[in-house]
């Protein structure tokens, strides 16, 4: 499994999902009370978030984790 390639995948759906809603980063770092520099990171796949981290985001978003998750990393080993 590539790591790099897995986050940059839950990143850019982060990403989608945020402009979907038509919010900056900084509104969404508000909402799940995240600083905005750390979604950036998230967002480009250059953070490795924790399970509560990604659940903050889920719940700004209102969305579930299994929502941004589903078929990540994709593929058998």
């Amino acid at each position: 499994m590539d790591s790099t390639i897995t986050l940059k995948k839950l990143g850019a759906r982060i990403r989608e999902k945020r402009k979907s809603r038509g919010w900056t980063q900084e509104v969404l770092a508000e909402f799940a009370e995240i600083d905005r520099s750390y979604i950036g990171g998230v967002e480009r796949g250059e953070r490795n978030l924790t399970f509560l981290v990604l659940c903050q985001i889920c719940s700004a978003l209102n969305c579930d984790v299994a929502e941004l998750t589903k078929d990540i990393p994709g593929g058998n080993p």
